[in-house]
């Protein structure tokens, strides 16, 4: 756990269970009774992490979810259906009344999710939306400062 100096919030990282999966018969238990998010908690997951965040925030509170390159489908992954997140349908209206902050980024480039998959999860979820051409799957940046700018404007609010 560390403070960050730019937002002032508490940072935890955890290394997930599963991770080559990431099924959500392990990873949303795991959130929910080792990570103990709650109604304060401001989850940030890319890719999977970012289903699986959508996923919680549909039957618990949170404070906000940040979502890096979200999907709504396994985009006929076999790993991906193997997860669990995509065999029922999405339940938008409780991610929004159990999430106060919503925020995703996306890039029209990512070469594992379409486009309109993403725009789906922000036009469905009324994101805060962070819209680029040449990110990616935004692999690679371990930095991603964005993430830091937006929860700044967002926390503004």
């Amino acid at each position: 756990m560390a403070a960050s100096s730019t937002t002032g919030l508490e940072v935890l990282l955890e290394n997930m269970p599963d991770p080559d999966v990431g099924r959500e018969s392990l990873w949303i238990p795991f959130m929910k009774d080792k990570l103990h998010c709650d109604e304060k908690t401001l989850l940030i997951g890319h890719s999977t992490g970012a289903v699986a965040a959508m996923r919680y925030a549909e039957n618990n509170k949170v404070f906000g979810i940040v979502l890096v390159a979200p999907c709504v489908t396994d985009g006929g992954d076999e790993t991906e259906r193997l997860s669990g997140y995509f065999s029922r349908p999405w339940e938008w209206e409780k991610i929004i009344s159990n999430a106060e902050l919503r925020i995703a980024f996306g890039s029209s480039d990512d070469p594992l999710l379409s486009w309109s998959e993403i725009e789906e999860v922000m036009d469905k979820l009324k994101t805060d939306s962070y819209k680029y051409t040449d990110r990616g799957h935004f692999s690679g940046d371990s930095t991603f400062k964005e993430i830091v700018d937006a929860l700044t404007v967002a926390l503004k609010k």
